[in-house]
């Protein structure tokens, strides 16, 4: 029988490697259960148990990655970035209200006077060293002491971890996903990829993302599969990762993609003698150029999903050789079921565009305490992505861009998705993001900021008139600024909403 909770997944696992980090002896998966089963004894042992949100600000690397483990197989992990300034964990803390909060031993985060400010005990994590990755201890003593037998097993229906929503143009929403949802959709990440006990997963996304989290992590162990957390994002270091760690696959956002491929230009031969059986991106649609370059690079298929948070992860993935892999496509179904919703609620056939919905074992309830949200994010039992796309003959979807960001111009929709990738295409250029700067007549008009490839020239009317030879002319981008980077969000995704002001565009 198929696991339903994480606590299933780390006892179900079969004997092996599990968690490792670079220049650190691997965690086996009889180790990993023990200790996970431990910490979750010690949790329950003071007061914590299934329901109870237990805030994690660690930095990433294998003891954030068995510590989320070890919460989840009792109670609810409710991770946050640790780059966080005070003001934003006052706003987190005090919204997701924790029974307490695990903080490193010696890590001077602001988290812990505003934890205090808030009465939440911390809870202190001791990195072992010298033992196995992602090996620590626990020091409870801020917790008050109970009866015992508190506690215990978290069950399917139990909220395994909480994560907020973007909050990019409105307060972040609370997304709780059950044990029953991370287990369903480590399963279908972990069969899409035909994971198994011979695949070691680099993993470079922070752990306190959903990305992160479920492909690389719990689907890796989930199918008894071994994954390395590295301390985060480095292009610098990622080929020397690659050499060391000898890993089948990677997962990243294509913002990390660009970057490894600006570093794989000079590194080809170590690109190709990686061996790797596949390279996975998600979170964000990734140019169909970069998969490309990525395939030719590395020698290696190039296997685009499609996910998000309240879905616990993924929702549809290309196919692993030999069946079709489409660039521009996010691929089929994987896991819930796909639709597409016209503005009345009806589902459209094949080619007909409109929102992206999903129902399946994946899928979140609903937001906490949010019911006016809940009530526009669900019809008719499908939750609604708020992407807009369209299903093809075959069920692979594309995706046309999320629907707050598409650029309102006089009336006119215009897609940012099908703008980048007919700038990509210029020779010149090595990154872009189209997004919508205010104009005082039309409201809206089309923009673009450019990262060259190194030693390239371009300026703004050569991209122009690259543009008006491809797109109609209301397409066309009235101004392109160029940057050394594009400004990211946290989980290295590019930012279109809000761009406009921070590059100090205006009509």
């Amino acid at each position: 029988m198929a696991a339903s909770t994480i606590r299933e997944i780390l006892t179900g696992s079969t004997p092996g490697r599990a968690i490792g980090a670079p220049g650190r002896s691997w965690l086996d998966t009889p180790d990993l259960r023990d200790r996970a089963l431990s910490v979750a004894a010690r949790l329950n042992a003071a007061g914590i148990g299934p329901g109870d949100r237990v805030g994690m600000v660690l930095k990433n690397g294998p003891e954030m990655a068995t510590a989320f483990l070890s919460v989840t197989a009792t109670a609810t992990a409710a991770p946050l970035n640790p780059a966080y300034r005070a003001e934003e964990f006052a706003f987190y803390l005090g919204d997701l209200k924790p029974k307490a909060l695990i903080i490193e031993a010696g890590d001077e985060t602001p988290a812990r006077a505003v934890a205090a400010g808030l009465d939440i005990p911390v809870i202190s994590l001791q990195p072992l060293a010298d033992a196995p990755a992602g090996s620590f201890s626990l020091d409870t003593g801020a917790l008050p002491s109970v009866p015992a037998g508190q506690g215990g097993p978290a069950g399917p229906e139990d909220v395994a971890l909480v994560l907020h929503t973007s909050g990019t143009t409105a307060r972040p929403k609370i997304v709780p996903l059950s044990n029953a949802n991370l287990a369903a959709s480590a399963r279908h990440i972990a069969g899409t990829l035909a994971l198994g006990p011979g695949d070691v997963c680099l993993n470079i996304m922070p752990l306190f993302h959903i990305h992160g989290l479920l492909a690389a992590v719990l689907a890796s162990l989930s199918a008894g599969a071994a994954v390395c957390c590295t301390p985060g994002f480095n292009a610098l270091r990622f080929f020397t990762w690659l050499e060391e760690v000898k890993p089948t696959w990677y997962t990243a956002v294509p913002t990390m993609h660009q970057a490894i491929l600006m570093r794989a230009r000079s590194h080809r031969e170590q690109a190709r003698a990686a061996g790797l059986r596949f390279i996975r991106s998600s979170s964000a649609s990734l140019p169909p150029q970069v998969m490309a370059e990525l395939e030719e690079v590395f020698d290696a298929p190039v296997i685009e999903a499609y996910g998000m948070t309240e879905a616990s992860h993924q929702m549809a993935s290309n196919p692993l050789p030999p069946r079709p892999r489409k660039p521009g496509h996010v691929g089929l179904a994987a896991g819930p079921e796909i639709a597409i919703m016209d503005d009345d609620g009806g589902l459209l056939p094949a080619g007909g565009i409109g929102e992206v919905v999903i129902r399946g074992p994946n899928v979140t309830r609903g937001y906490d305490n949010n019911p006016e949200a809940n009530a526009r994010a669900f019809t008719n039992g499908w939750f609604r992505t708020g992407d807009q796309g369209v299903l093809d003959a075959e069920g692979y979807l594309s995706l046309t861009g999320r629907l707050k960001e598409l650029i309102n111009r006089g009336g006119e929709k215009v897609s940012p998705l099908e703008i980048d990738t007919v700038i990509m295409d210029h020779p010149a250029v090595a990154q872009v993001v189209t997004f919508g700067m205010p104009h005082d007549k039309l409201g809206e008009e089309v923009a673009a900021a450019v990262v060259l490839r190194e030693g390239a020239a371009a300026d703004e009317p050569a991209i122009r008139d690259f543009c008006a030879q491809r797109l109609a002319p209301f397409k066309v981008p009235r101004r392109v600024v160029f940057l050394a980077e594009i400004p990211k969000g946290a989980t290295g995704k590019l930012q279109r909403i809000g761009l406009a002001q921070k590059l100090g565009l205006g009509g």
